[in-house]
């Protein structure tokens, strides 16, 4: 999806998301293609070209979704699929910025960790993250991102992040979605990084983010000497 008011002769910011066509359902809670164009329209964000990216299916299967496969695995796999075939047939139509700055990557539930993972493993491509109730808790082997984050040198992310305290498994003591995303949050607060947290009073729903999405991408463009650096 480009924004109508692209120059072609500008380069652009570029945003995958995960999960494209929940993401971009003109009648779904979140309506990220609404929404880019509002807040390109008024100047609230750079021009930005947003990639809806679906989860491989293999027809016919019993388990016809690749999604948990491609989206909690703790490997580079997925972001070199992004990198290497479907961002370089997107720049052969537009001019997208070679500054990391300007890459961002957004998903919920499994697609927020396997957006948090892209950013964490190719910081240099991708520098801004938006991850929705992500699902770090069924990661194979377990959440590894706390010891991660607490030990590897700090990376230049901007990381966004929503949490329900109704989410999946909340009053458990393992399998926690809220308890993992916490997890991530405070390993984040102790490293220094530009991170935000927001905490919802809802479920495993869309909902919380589809109506902090505007103010999700204003926070992660905005410029560096901006006054809100809020964690």
């Amino acid at each position: 999806m480009c924004p109508r008011s692209n120059d072609p002769s500008e380069p652009a910011s570029l945003m995958v998301f995960q999960d494209g066509w929940w993401y971009l359902d003109p009648g779904g809670e979140v309506r990220g293609a609404t929404v880019l164009d509002n807040l390109v329209h008024r100047g609230d964000i750079p021009v930005t070209i947003g990639v809806f990216v679906d989860p491989g299916v293999f027809p016919g299967a019993n388990e016809p979704k690749n999604r948990n496969a491609e989206y909690d695995a703790l490997d580079d796999r997925y972001v070199t699929l992004l990198l290497t075939e479907i961002i370089p047939e997107v720049a052969r139509r537009w001019v997208i910025s070679e500054d990391a700055d300007r890459w961002g990557i957004c998903g919920g539930s499994s697609g927020g960790n396997c957006a948090f993972t892209a950013a964490w493993l190719r910081p240099d491509r991708f520098r801004r993250v938006i991850g929705y109730l992500s699902s770090f808790a069924q990661m194979p082997g377990g959440n590894p991102y706390p010891e991660l984050i607490a030990h590897a040198p700090r990376k230049p992310l901007r990381v966004f992040l929503q949490a329900g305290h109704r989410d999946l498994g909340w009053d458990q003591p393992e399998s926690n979605w809220l308890a993992e995303n916490l997890r991530v949050a405070a390993a984040l607060a102790e490293a220094g990084y530009d991170f935000r947290l927001v905490l919802g009073d809802g479920g495993h729903s869309p909902n919380h983010g589809g109506v902090l999405l505007p103010d999700a991408l204003r926070w992660l463009w905005r410029s560096d000497d901006a006054e809100d650096h809020a964690h």
